[in-house]
């Protein structure tokens, strides 16, 4: 297909497309004498009837005039991606990244020498799926060069052009593969694309671990993340991200936590921090997980206070979703939710004596100390919390 629009829907009610910062972005491009369109993620949500979150926009000005008039419009700008023709353009709360029209002249499997062109054919040809390869103009008419729109309306994930090629280009487009299928994908996946994806999964070892653990992320909580998963795996692709295990029926039963998932899927789950470079936060949630006892409905209130004063409420719920997933309990159970509720609204109590008092009662700092302390700490847990502090404080043996 052309860019013709003989057979494309429109988008001319769109509100999204006319919300005024976006409209004022494409104004200041147009009125001087060039075209902009909106690209790639926007469009296709657009027409799949899908959240739009971010807008992102393709322009036939150089990068520098951009900045220009971007700066002469009162528009705030930032040259984050420079390189590549992207500038990043801040409209009072909303930001806008805007790209020059491009085509590959190097690429290694991880990134690209760009030069620009004045062509939306020729960009649209160096874009990763078809779906993802459609422009829209300010006024809402919609520009296909790849059919993309028929294998929207299909639910077909497609390279463009050559799986290989495009594949070649960026290793990352494996995982955005499944990831992709996983979201907006109906039925098996493209043939052609992932016997590519197959034969070139060894390129994933050039991509960065953050890159591969922002794909991953995305992948997992997509609505068929579990048969795509499951065919990543036989492909022999998901092991190169991490070793894993086969509960993919847990991974699909837990809810929609890009984390809880990963743990689950991992057969090591204390490597992933170091595997995908995940944050200190997300590290220490691991190993609080790690380091958590399995939870089954049958804890007594007492018992489940006791575990989330020891544990924490988010490491407590943490552990409920996966102890409950890997159970044969339907995750409606409301016994379950009621381990969860309770962890959300219990105000986790402070031990109403400290070391200070126990020094004020004539116990000397060192080990006899801390062992006094735990001691009374146990006994106020054991009692679900009950005694004050005048009661703790007759505990105290003085040296």
């Amino acid at each position: 297909m052309t860019g013709s629009t003989a057979k494309l829907p429109r988008l001319d009610d769109a509100f999204w497309l006319h919300e005024p910062r976006l409209q004022q972005v494409m104004a200041a491009i147009l009125n001087a004498g060039d075209d902009v369109r909106v690209a790639g993620g926007a469009v296709r949500n657009a027409l799949l009837g899908v959240a739009i979150n971010d807008v992102d926009l393709a322009t036939t000005m150089l990068p520098q005039d951009v900045m220009r008039v971007a700066k002469a419009a009162g528009f705030g700008v930032h040259p984050t991606g420079l390189e590549h023709g992207t500038i990043t353009v801040v409209n009072g709360a909303r930001t806008f990244e805007v790209t020059t029209l491009r085509r590959d002249v190097e690429t290694d499997g991880r990134r690209a020498v760009v030069s620009f062109t004045r062509d939306f054919a020729e960009d649209a040809q160096r874009r990763d799926f078809t779906m993802n390869a459609l422009y829209c103009s300010a006024t809402g008419e919609i520009y296909d060069f790849t059919k993309g729109y028929a294998d929207i309306l299909k639910g077909r994930v497609r390279f463009v052009g050559k799986p290989e090629t495009r594949i070649k280009e960026d290793y990352l487009r494996i995982l955005r593969l499944f990831r992709f299928h996983a979201a907006y994908g109906v039925g098996a996946f493209d043939r052609v694309g992932l016997a590519a994806a197959t034969k070139l999964r060894a390129g994933l070892k050039k991509i960065s671990a953050e890159r591969i653990a922002q794909e991953m992320k995305k992948l997992v909580v997509a609505k068929r993340a579990i048969p795509a998963l499951q065919v990543m795996a036989k492909a022999q692709i998901l092991k190169l991200v991490f070793p894993h295990t086969d509960e993919f029926r847990v991974v699909g039963r837990l809810p929609l936590d890009p984390l809880l998932r990963l743990f689950v899927l991992a057969k090591r789950p204390q490597e992933l921090k170091q595997r995908l470079r995940l944050s200190n936060a997300e590290g220490d949630r691991i190993a609080a997980l790690l380091a958590a006892p399995a939870i089954t409905p049958a804890l007594s209130d007492p018992q489940a206070r006791a575990l989330i004063y020891k544990i924490g409420p988010a490491t407590f719920a943490d552990v409920t979703w996966v102890s409950q997933a890997r159970s044969k309990a339907r995750m409606d159970d409301p016994r379950w939710q009621k381990l969860r509720d309770l962890a959300k609204t219990w105000p986790v109590p402070v031990l109403p004596v400290s070391g200070q008092d126990l020094v004020a009662a004539g116990v000397r700092p060192g080990p006899r100390l801390g062992q006094q302390l735990r001691v009374i700490e146990d006994y106020w847990i054991g009692q679900d919390f009950r005694p004050g502090r005048s009661e703790l404080l007759q505990m105290i043996e003085g040296d």
